[in-house]
């Protein structure tokens, strides 16, 4: 793995055998929307609305690309490999010191392509925000993602829910956590 600093964002650029992870820019907007105004795709996250709204996802952009953001996003980025310039996004939020929460989706075309834990054990590898501790979740009717973070060495930590916005509910999670060092 090469990571390449990005000057603008302050955000590496991190290569794996198939895609690279590089920072959001505008044009990945168009994609963003495709990919996440699928239903499937939007009622695996807690902030994707369902239907999409216009806007939104230049928005997503947008804040992505912000000198203030809280949250590092990285595109999935297969275009050297012949793949989609946006497979789908992973992204780091600085939580308390030392403290980062991961979250992903992928498009659902490329669903159990191990793509997402490709993305996943990168950007634990690279430890960009440099934090002691990570944490994830997953639905608990998304068994599929709770894999990819137990197979990115994530140990499962408890029960809790999380507020679905494209089911507008509550939705039961499982908690992880993985130590960095």
């Amino acid at each position: 793995m090469k990571l390449v600093e990005t000057v603008v964002l302050n955000q590496p650029v991190i290569e794996t055998s198939r895609f690279i992870l590089r920072p959001l820019r505008p044009s990945d907007a168009g994609m963003i929307a495709h990919y996440t105004s699928d239903r499937r795709v939007a009622e695996g996250t807690r902030a994707i609305p369902h239907p999409l709204p216009p806007g939104a996802s230049e928005n997503f952009v947008a804040r992505a690309l912000s000198a203030d953001r809280v949250e590092d996003v990285w595109a999935i980025d297969g275009s050297a490999h012949r793949l989609d310039e946006v497979l789908g996004v992973v992204s780091l939020t600085r939580m308390d010191s030392d403290q980062s929460e991961l979250g992903f989706w992928i498009g659902a075309g490329f669903w159990n392509t191990g793509f997402a834990t490709e993305a996943v054990e990168a950007l634990v590898a690279a430890n960009p925000h440099k934090a002691r501790t990570l944490f994830a979740e997953a639905f608990q009717d998304n068994p599929g993602s709770a894999r990819v973070l137990t197979n990115s060495g994530f140990v499962y930590l408890g029960d809790a829910e999380s507020w679905s916005v494209a089911r507008n509910a509550r939705v039961p999670t499982w908690t992880y956590l993985r130590k960095m060092i």
